[in-house]
């Protein structure tokens, strides 16, 4: 259907027909692969961190991940959709403490302040730097050096086939 309509969003369940198990999802992944300007948020009951991974694989542009109970918080549904819609990502922000959460060996996220953590879970639930200024009451040149300190911390150099807030971002999940 989303090749026969061109939405600007497709919005799935994780669970739906045929199969009613990650059914959602693969059309979710199919979409992404035969449309990426397509973007996809995808509904969960749970937290699972494997979904999140597949479903950003690719890169978070044009991506989103939200828990089915928060789709009742009209302006945090719309808003993700809206992120979706114009290429950004929307993490839910339980699933991005969960992902944070988790205990690993050590990784370039244990050399972040505390500050630059906050900065980067922001980045991950989507936010733009003016986004998370207003967020943190703090100015945009200020954000900006938090993320130019993240991308220092992490290894991240400019290049013109890479974009380093989402590989910070699937660096910060996977730590």
């Amino acid at each position: 259907m989303a090749s026969a309509y061109g939405p600007d969003v497709v919005v799935a369940d994780i669970q739906m027909p045929p199969g009613h198990a990650d059914d959602g999802l693969q059309a979710a992944l199919a979409i992404r692969a035969a449309q990426p300007g397509v973007g996809v948020l995808v509904l969960s009951q749970f937290l699972e961190d494997s979904y999140v991974f597949d479903l950003m694989a690719d890169g978070a542009q044009g991506v989103g991940y939200m828990l089915k109970e928060k789709v009742g918080n009209l302006d945090m549904f719309t808003d993700a959709v809206r992120r979706v819609a114009d290429g950004g990502s929307a993490l839910d922000p339980d699933v991005v403490a969960r992902l944070v959460g988790r205990k690993q060996k050590a990784s370039p996220v244990d050399n972040l302040t505390p500050r630059e953590r906050e900065v980067l879970t922001l980045i991950a639930e989507g936010r733009s730097n003016a986004g998370i200024a207003h967020e943190l009451v703090v100015t945009v040149a200020a954000v900006e050096r938090h993320v130019t300190s993240i991308f220092d911390k992490f290894g991240l150099h400019q290049s013109a086939d890479q974009h380093r807030r989402v590989l910070a971002v699937l660096k910060y999940l996977k730590a």
